[in-house]
């Protein structure tokens, strides 16, 4: 068997082995992606004022990709300087708020949530957000 052939039948193994979560996963993206919007409105808010007289403590938000650790979870950061935030949905139905932490530095606190505890999410992620505002803006 030629090298092509055996990565295209590791492929194939693959592919049908990760197809039993694709739904679980589109679930975590449009929840993660929902997340983002939210985010994102509350950090350009931000940023508009900061832009103003203190731009450089503008806030980073990356948009929404597979998580760097587990396969089966979607995450986007936030990020100025070396401070960081992680927003995590994970397949299993379940949002984790990472941080926040100094990059180089270990991750946490971290808090999860199911999809369905919405006000309890929503207070969440507006103390977590305030929290990584507030560390990201002093020296």
């Amino acid at each position: 068997m030629s090298l092509n052939e055996r990565i295209e039948a590791l492929a194939r193994d693959v592919a049908k082995r990760e197809s039993a979560h694709a739904e679980a996963i589109a679930r975590a993206r449009a929840k993660a992606e929902a997340l983002h919007g939210v985010v994102a409105g509350a950090v350009e808010t931000f940023n508009a004022v900061v832009r103003e007289s203190v731009p450089h403590l503008e806030v980073r938000l990356t948009p929404p990709r597979t998580d760097d650790k587990h396969l089966h979870s979607v995450e986007f950061d936030l990020e100025r300087g070396r401070h960081r935030g992680v927003i995590t949905a994970k397949s299993k139905g379940e949002v984790t708020l990472v941080g926040p932490f100094r990059a180089g530095k270990n991750e946490g606190p971290c808090r999860s949530f199911p999809f369905d505890a919405e006000q309890e999410l929503e207070a969440a992620l507006t103390d977590f957000l305030e929290r990584f505002l507030e560390e990201a803006a002093t020296p």
